[in-house]
């Protein structure tokens, strides 16, 4: 990276409003629906961060070592797609390991914008990362990227960064909605994102059912949050983990099951569970490239280039925002 000339500092994250009451009412909405749910998006508390930087490192977990040996591998090609004065949009930043091999190899950057759901987690990060950049402008807005984030005014060209397979979670509408939203945000642009493709169901299950249990950890800490930000009294040693892979709809699906029938008190309110019902925590649907390319296109983007790894396992994608 050739620096900017100056040093910069990193302006504190904007905390979003009434972050704990939106969790506990979403919580006890989605406790209410048939099936019983909780966003995916509400795993990102300090704890729960931590716990996925944990999940990244394990044997089984081959999306982060796979996807970041591709960004170490290719970041100069990637760069050389991104125009030298662009501001770097992050969806969903977590640890900022990724952005790193990318902001090595562009020329010139002008801003990084990482979004993050978790303003604690968020803070420490971009603090590390401004010592580490010191020369880069680092602006952290904490926040719901799947909503609208409020940026601050655009001074050049924006391109998002989106790592990690997160466009997974989403359902497939849903994909497209928020790739259709990303293409007007970074018109001009453009979008590097990263796609788990669809593999051997083996290696799947593997991922989502590590032998150290800490995917299991990360499932329950939901309910260690819901204990602490809602008022609820759930026992962890009643529910299980349990994730699988539903080859139909070519995604992972992750649950929390009830162990036995039982009440809990979530914000005064009582919710039952019978034996063996589900809370789904999270789906991860998985892409060939073909159809991955349909559902941008379908989105207002323009795909341009793609880099996989030799067993292709995961893949990264170039999408012009023309």
């Amino acid at each position: 990276m050739n620096p900017r000339t100056g040093f910069a500092t990193s302006i504190p994250p904007r905390e979003p409003a009434l972050a704990e009451e939106d969790f506990a009412d979403a919580l006890l909405a989605g406790l209410r629906s048939t099936p019983k749910r909780i966003a995916c998006k509400y795993f990102y508390d300090a704890a729960g961060s931590l716990l996925f930087e944990k999940i990244c490192t394990l044997p089984e977990y081959y999306p982060t070592r796979t996807e970041l040996g591709l960004l170490r591998a290719h970041a100069h090609e990637m760069a050389e797609k991104i125009r030298p004065d662009a501001e770097i949009v992050e969806f969903g930043a977590g640890a900022g390991e990724k952005i790193r091999p990318l902001l090595h190899a562009l020329e010139n950057p002008r801003i990084y914008l990482p979004i993050d759901i978790s303003g604690p987690y968020l803070r420490t990060i971009a603090t590390r990362m401004q010592s580490e950049y010191p020369h880069l402008t680092i602006k952290p807005i904490v926040g719901d990227f799947t909503r609208d984030v409020s940026l601050p005014p655009a001074s050049g060209p924006r391109v998002g960064f989106f790592p990690g397979s997160t466009i997974g979670n989403f359902e497939p509408g849903e994909a497209q909605a928020f790739l259709a939203k990303a293409a007007k945000l970074l018109k001009g642009g453009g979008l590097l994102i990263g796609v788990d493709l669809v593999k051997d169901p083996n290696l799947l299950h593997a991922a989502y059912n590590d032998r150290a249990g800490v995917t299991a950890a990360f499932n329950k800490n939901l309910l260690v949050r819901a204990n602490r930000e809602a008022g609820a009294n759930f026992e962890l040693s009643h529910f299980a983990h349990y994730a699988l892979y539903n080859p139909n709809l070519r995604r992972m699906e992750m649950y929390l099951v009830s162990q036995a029938t039982q009440r809990v008190t979530i914000c005064g309110r009582s919710i039952s569970f019978a034996q063996g019902e589900a809370i789904h925590t999270e789906y991860s649907h998985k892409y060939t490239i073909e159809d991955f390319h349909a559902l941008a296109s379908a989105a207002g983007f323009v795909p341009r280039a793609v880099w996989c790894d030799p067993g292709r396992l995961f893949s990264i994608h170039w999408l012009e925002a023309a």
